[in-house]
């Protein structure tokens, strides 16, 4: 839930995310369909809460989720509900932007949600007192971290080195976004975009959706994960 990269392509997009999280915690469950709201979702299910960070609907729809809002924040003892079951809340309506802005999150925590629907790409986040979206360029690449593990300085070296992996690679096939989530960086493991803080906080999984029109749920969303814990 903590790096994200969007690669848009004549043929559809690339969505990837980097699962950075404590090895205490239950591993993820591997991509399935699942019964939701008034369509199927396809998505990793977090093997502790249920919930997820990356999905598809079966109307094309997709989004992702990282932890945290605009800054760094002090977590509450207790939330009215994890935001990886919210996700699904706003995943399995097949109108995720329409259903974040008006649905309640007082009560959660944080959060930054990256959505693609029908063409358009939007970034929304949840400081935790107030909703903000972006509407982004869909034509361009995309990079986000996570606020609560990476500082300013950390995020910016990041995006440089996704900018400098763009140049090496200007049409990115699955397996080389693949690769760059897994050896992108410059040798500080706890900063590379596959991280590791002392094997108590490290990437445990990369999830990657392939989407590519005529949007069919089974056939064409093709997911690629890498579950090492």
């Amino acid at each position: 839930m903590c790096t994200v990269t969007y690669l848009p392509s004549d043929k559809g997009l690339l969505l990837t995310s980097n699962r950075d999280e404590k090895t205490v915690r239950l591993p993820a469950i591997a991509p399935a369909v699942y019964s939701h709201g008034v369509m199927p979702l396809l998505y990793p299910k977090d093997g502790q809460a249920g919930g997820t960070w990356i999905g598809v609907a079966g109307n094309g729809a997709l989004a992702v989720l990282l932890n945290g809002g605009f800054i760094p924040h002090e977590p509450l003892a207790a939330y009215r509900k994890s935001r990886g079951l919210v996700f699904l809340d706003i995943l399995e309506t097949g109108t995720p932007l329409k259903t974040f802005e008006r649905l309640s999150l007082l009560g959660i925590e944080p959060f930054t949600l990256v959505i693609w629907d029908n063409g358009s790409l939007y970034e929304c986040r949840w400081s935790g007192e107030e909703k903000y979206r972006r509407l982004l360029n869909a034509d361009q690449p995309h990079i986000w971290s996570s606020v609560t593990l990476y500082t300013a300085d950390t995020i910016r070296k990041r995006e440089q080195w996704f900018a400098r992996w763009l140049e090496q690679y200007p049409a990115p096939a699955l397996t080389d976004i693949v690769d760059f989530h897994l050896w992108g960086g410059e040798g500080d493991i706890q900063n590379n975009i596959q991280m590791n803080r002392f094997d108590v906080l490290k990437t445990v999984s990369i999830t990657s959706v392939d989407w590519q029109p005529p949007w069919r749920l089974y056939a064409v969303s093709r997911f690629t994960g890498k579950y090492p814990s």
